[in-house]
């Protein structure tokens, strides 16, 4: 092949090139340019879990402390503490299903088993390490009183591991504050 073959068959190449790169520079930008644009369709977007609140009191969580979310979590990334009033916080745990003022969905026309299944629970702590997390929504799903949801969190960054191991309940506690605030203003 000669000199001249090989420079016009390089300059075919070019011109193949800066077509499909002309075209694609006319098209719309459908990538979103961070910190330029934000992205406005969280519709779909599965963040991390969060704790739902009470409806009447932003800063204290619906769980019941059954524990089912921790237990169906396939990573183990979910730990909760928690305490039956008037029993010592970290003694043993009793198995309780629901307590009186928060129904189980579908539960209206079953009665509790035995008094114990309506002993009110306190949640002392909702841990979660986001880093073990494969964001399955099985805790979500599994959930007898929907006190988990996704968080929309977007944004979220952080320098270590460590920025990623949330304590849910001091993030609710916070959020509940600042709703509180705002409803005063």
């Amino acid at each position: 092949m000669t000199t001249i073959q090989k420079t016009l068959k390089g300059l075919w190449s070019l011109i193949v090139g800066l077509k499909v790169t002309g075209k694609e520079f006319c098209r719309p930008w459908i990538t979103v340019h961070y910190p330029r644009q934000e992205v406005t369709n969280l519709d779909s977007y599965r963040g991390h879990i969060d704790l739902v609140p009470l409806p009447g009191d932003p800063r204290t969580p619906l769980c019941i402390v059954c524990r089912r979310c921790e237990e169906v979590c396939p990573s183990g990334c979910i730990r909760i503490e928690g305490h039956v009033p008037g029993e010592e916080k970290g003694g043993p745990v009793r198995q309780l299903l629901l307590i009186s003022n928060v129904p189980l969905p579908h539960s209206a026309a079953r009665e509790p088993i035995c008094a114990a299944d309506k002993t009110l629970r306190v949640l002392d702590g909702f841990s979660l390490n986001f880093n073990l997390c494969s964001l399955c929504g099985l805790c979500v799903q599994s959930c007898p009183v929907s006190s988990l949801r996704f968080s929309e969190d977007v944004y979220l960054a952080g320098a270590s591991r460590k920025d990623f191991e949330f304590d849910l309940l001091k993030r609710l506690k916070h959020r509940g504050r600042f709703a509180k605030i705002k409803k005063a203003a």
